[in-house]
């Protein structure tokens, strides 16, 4: 079965698409639409290093309300515009996904969805489905 979701937690997507599809069988897959560092009222802050921090949050969030965590990721997909600090990134990459480890992917990109936006993360989540006893 698949059910699209846009989370209450998120903001309201820019385009048309839905922050999340997530399909059933033996195992939950969601799949998320690239997360931006915006927040739920629409700002995006200017610091693409803030920019990537809002963007775990917003992955986050979407995980939240599909009862999975951090733990449930098995891919991540990083779009970065511009400089970023190596050391700091990987810090802040580290910071949330704690003791996660998803597969990951990072491209550098010429510009995103509108010149503000200098971070998108794409993921997907696996959790599997509970068999009743």
């Amino acid at each position: 079965m698949k059910q699209a979701r846009n989370p209450a937690t998120v903001h309201k997507p820019v385009a048309p698409y839905v922050h999340q599809i997530e399909v059933t069988g033996d195992n939950r897959w969601l799949n998320l639409s690239g997360q931006l560092g915006m927040e739920q009222d629409g700002t995006v802050p200017d610091s693409p290093m803030d920019q990537l921090s809002l963007a775990f949050e917003n992955v986050k969030r979407n995980l939240e309300a599909a009862e999975m965590g951090v733990s449930d990721l098995t891919k991540l997909v990083f779009y970065l515009v511009g400089d970023f600090d190596a050391a700091e990134r990987r810090e802040r990459i580290q910071a949330f996904l704690g003791e996660a480890l998803p597969c990951t992917t990072m491209i550098y990109v010429v510009a995103l969805a509108a010149p503000v936006f200098k971070v998108e993360i794409d993921a997907w989540a696996c959790k599997a489905t509970e068999m009743p006893l």
